[in-house]
């Protein structure tokens, strides 16, 4: 099969970065072509480049498309020649309808006058091949992630695709929503239409790919066809050395019962006749690492929120207890002063400042402590995050770096830094390995594994079932707001996680 895309030696530097050395990658037309590698790896420089993010004459090395040169000055060049990206953090305007958005730029216009009528209707045809029913005039506010996803690829096909770049586009769908879209990919490749997919999720990659590209700081490691593709091959590839354990070994060593919630129960914060966590009770003991499974809208982030100083919901009832004694988590500085710390899953809109530098990050929690008298002592505080910079390995020349530039696993590494450094004695983690590759989840793992050795209590919100069972002693199964079973890790299987939550 002809090459659609050869980029050769490939390189692009950063101020102390060399984000790309010398990378190569040729993808044939009509395939599906994954790409592969750790955080910080290259992956998405790499597509940033191809796509015109960083124009011609920014990077090294040379770009054939379609056997002719490419140098593209902007994204708008690419776009014209056919290149589509559709990034992480999706380009979507939510209070603008789906058809607005579809033609966003690509306006169906005449003398500077937009035909609405053809607008509407083309955006039905487009809506229609990415299999999404939803009117054209519906407000994109009003969809969930997985539809918005299909609208930035009906937008993709209004401008005459022919190269589809997604930059890990099941990162934030659960899985029936993950599986429709990679069902779309391979339809959109019996049309001709060639995919280039980033993700982390090695399933999926094994399921749809034709060929993969790995990656390793910044160089090709190796490309695999098909029937070379295992999940073992491209781990190893990925981090330089065989993981014959995902989950790193552990021997539990639990103590007395350490944080002790009762009756919880949570009102929607909008709609008041809507109870989001009903009559919920668990515990945490010293040492222990704590998982808490179920669907999404189990209403698992919305409890961890509202322990953690009511940062969810409204009319919050119940009680959080301490060594056996009642704390008031009421407010977020109440929660932290009561020795809780909360990991969000979002970690770029809630648990960052991105343009702030590390060292800002890590301290934004508990200014407390590199402050006299009031005033922050900046040397004391670069002291501090150095100090964090080596113990948790987070891959920078400098914590005076802006957090915006780091890679999604050093990203959540400063999350951590920031929580660790209130010293709390319960961590809830949620979601804390999403859109990070196994690697950096191998050092998460680990770090959860020193928290509980060192008598503290970890609790553990995943929507990945193998990851709850590999690293936790006990797991709460949640459904519909409220806790529907509980198993100590010797009994736990994703079967009877299944079976606890539709028997209810």
């Amino acid at each position: 099969m002809a090459a659609l895309l050869e980029m050769r030696g490939i390189s692009k530097v950063f101020p102390g970065v060399r984000a790309l050395d010398h990378v190569n990658l040729s993808v044939e037309a009509g395939e599906i072509h994954a790409i592969c590698g750790e955080n910080g790896a290259g992956k998405s420089t790499l597509m940033k480049v191809l796509s015109g993010v960083y124009p011609h004459g920014t990077y090294e090395g040379e770009i054939t498309y379609d056997g002719a040169p490419l140098a593209n000055r902007s994204i708008a060049d690419s776009e014209t020649k056919g290149i589509i990206i559709i990034h992480q953090e999706l380009a979507l305007v939510p209070l603008l309808s789906i058809a607005e958005n579809v033609f966003l730029g690509n306006e169906v216009a005449a003398g500077g006058v937009i035909n609405w009528p053809e607008t509407f209707q083309r955006t039905e045809a487009l809506l229609k091949k990415v299999g999404l029913f939803d009117p054209p005039a519906t407000l994109v506010e009003k969809l969930g992630v997985g539809k918005q996803q299909l609208v930035e690829i009906a937008k993709a096909l209004a401008k005459n695709v022919r190269l589809l770049i997604l930059d890990e586009p099941t990162a934030a769908l659960q899985e029936n929503d993950s599986q429709k879209l990679l069902d779309l990919l391979l339809e959109l490749k019996a049309q001709g239409i060639t995919s280039i997919l980033i993700s982390h999720k090695l399933n999926e990659i094994s399921r749809v790919a034709d060929r993969i590209t790995i990656l390793r700081d910044g160089a090709t490691v190796s490309t695999l066809r098909r029937e070379e593709i295992s999940e073992d091959r491209i781990i190893r590839d990925m981090v330089g050395r065989d993981m014959a354990h995902r989950y790193p070994e552990r021997t539990p060593h639990v103590g007395d019962v350490l944080m002790e919630v009762k009756n919880w129960s949570v009102w929607h914060p909008e709609q008041h006749a809507r109870q989001m966590i009903r009559d919920v009770s668990f515990h945490v003991r010293k040492g222990e690492i704590v998982g808490i499974a179920g669907l999404m809208g189990a209403g698992r982030t919305e409890l961890a929120m509202s322990i953690f100083g009511g940062s969810y919901g409204r009319d919050i009832t119940g009680e959080v207890r301490m060594h056996g004694k009642p704390v008031d988590t009421s407010t977020v500085t109440r929660a932290i002063d009561a020795g809780i710390a909360y990991v969000t899953e979002d970690r770029k809109g809630l648990g960052l400042v991105l343009e702030e530098p590390i060292l800002r990050n890590i301290s934004l929690a508990n200014l407390a402590g590199v402050a006299m008298r009031g005033v922050l002592n900046k040397a004391q505080e670069a002291t501090v995050a150095e100090g964090y910079r080596k113990a948790m390995a987070i891959r920078t020349p400098s914590v005076h770096q802006k957090v915006v530039n780091l890679s999604g696993g050093n990203q959540q590494k400063v999350v951590l830094s920031k929580w660790l450094f209130t010293d709390p004695e319960v961590l809830i983690l949620d979601e804390p390995t999403r859109g990070i590759d196994v690697g950096a989840k191998f050092e998460i793992y680990g770090l959860m594994n020193r928290m509980a050795d060192e008598g503290r209590g970890v609790v553990m919100i995943s929507s990945e079932m193998p990851e709850l069972l590999g690293m936790c002693d006990r797991i709460y199964v949640m459904n519909e707001g409220a806790f529907v079973g509980e198993l100590a890790r010797e009994e736990a299987s994703q079967e009877r996680i299944m079976a606890l939550i539709v028997s209810k």
